[in-house]
């Protein structure tokens, strides 16, 4: 069970292995559109996703985020508001969002922050905006759970470097 408590706040109730009930951390959503090239650099290292993107480069993950023009965070509701996740995207607001990266750190897996990502993007970008990425090959039915369609005639150039 989920309840939202406020606008990018959700808190859920799930049952432990034993079937008690447990509360999950608080997780605050929120646009964040200075985020600095060193939590994202942090994140990063500590997930997956930090060995298929330029980790040890923090003046190109600075080019990344200030090429980004939605950038929506996902941290817990402590007193340091550690990050956990981030959903970097590039969009018109009008009619497409492509989500460039969708990273949630290894010890918040499985507390539904990549799903509440995608959740507060869409919020963000309205009904009206196709949200569209492209998966690594392991993360390919985490999207078809949370409801994306498999998008079959895309194409790319792939980056020199």
């Amino acid at each position: 069970m989920v309840a939202t408590t406020g606008a990018g706040l959700v808190q859920s109730r799930e049952p432990d292995k034993s079937g008690s009930m447990t509360t999950r951390p608080r997780i605050l959503y929120a646009r964040e559109q200075d985020l600095c090239a060193r939590e994202f650099q942090t994140l990063l290292q500590d997930c997956s996703l930090g060995a298929i993107r330029p980790a040890g480069d923090p003046d190109r993950l600075d080019a990344m985020l200030r090429g980004a023009n939605l950038i929506v965070t996902a941290r817990r509701d402590e007193p340091e508001r550690p990050l956990v996740g981030i959903a970097r995207c590039v969009t018109d607001f009008s009619w497409c969002c492509y989500l460039s990266d969708l990273a949630v750190a290894d010890a918040a897996q499985g507390l539904g922050i990549g799903r509440g990502l995608l959740e507060e993007t869409r919020r963000i970008i309205g009904p009206t905006v196709s949200l569209m990425l492209v998966s690594v090959p392991e993360a390919v039915g985490f999207y078809r759970r949370a409801g994306m369609a498999d998008m079959p005639d895309g194409f790319v150039f792939k980056r020199e470097r």
